[in-house]
């Protein structure tokens, strides 16, 4: 019976886990550029005690281990805009962002310019292109984004966005306001060229308001039914030792 439990517990916590994961998945439905995330479980196989003395091996007994979170890169819809500043990604890739902890990665495409006419992001983050910074003139107007990343005005080219990819985009790290970071042994490369540039637009979030909420009630269910399932072996477990106390 204290198996019982004890399984059902880990079970619980990792079901908890997965509630806060389907939770936060559902808040950002509405946040531009977001990845919606799922968690990862394992079976954890406690050792067992062997010995030849014994008529047998004993039964092994499997916990479930929360492994990790999963981070789902497939592209979300896109929604016009009609900014000219917002610019949403066609294909695999990310932004390249400059923060004050070194460079960091973005789908969120939804820009604007600061007082020293930087192209910055909602954060205040400076958006990268393949020379540095995007920089505008005072006096410039009509600005446009080639599908390519190339930033012009009527005055001329001001630069072209970096897109990059990597070879195992799950190894990013996410960092928070829709930034991801690499590990140091994982360089960004230059995006595909079939990955182009949608101005006017942003990327929505690919969380799907529906599936979500069908997880949230099959996690629900299934916390529901291991809770019951304790109360009932804790009952017979009261009940065993009412009758032992009698004999």
């Amino acid at each position: 019976m204290d198996n019982a439990l004890l399984v059902g517990l880990s079970r619980q916590t990792a079901l908890r886990r997965e509630l806060d994961v389907i939770a936060n998945n559902i808040a950002n439905l509405n946040t531009t550029g977001f990845k919606g995330e799922s968690v990862m479980f394992e079976q954890f196989l406690d050792p067992t005690a062997r010995h030849e003395h014994f008529p047998g091996n004993d039964r092994r007994i499997a916990f479930v281990l929360d492994r990790a979170t999963l981070q789902d890169f497939s592209q979300g819809p896109l929604q016009r805009t009609e900014s000219p500043l917002d610019v949403a990604i066609d294909g695999p890739g990310f932004f390249a962002i400059q923060t004050p902890n070194g460079e960091r990665y973005t789908r969120a495409g939804n820009f604007h310019l600061n007082p020293q006419g930087q192209l910055v992001t909602n954060n205040g983050h400076l958006v990268l292109g393949q020379g540095g910074p995007i920089v505008f003139e005072p006096n410039d107007t009509s600005i446009a984004i080639a599908a390519d990343g190339t930033v012009s005005t009527q005055n001329g080219d001001r630069g072209k966005l970096r897109f990059v990819n990597f070879t195992n985009p799950t190894q990013l790290t996410q960092q928070g306001d829709g930034l991801w970071s690499a590990p140091a042994t994982m360089q960004p490369q230059l995006a595909a060229p079939t990955t182009r540039a949608v101005q006017g637009a942003i990327e929505k979030s690919n969380v799907h308001a529906v599936k979500e909420m069908n997880r949230m009630l099959e996690v629900t269910r299934a916390y529901t039914t291991i809770s019951n399932m304790q109360q009932r072996t804790d009952e017979l477990r009261r009940k065993a030792i009412e009758k032992l106390a009698e004999v």
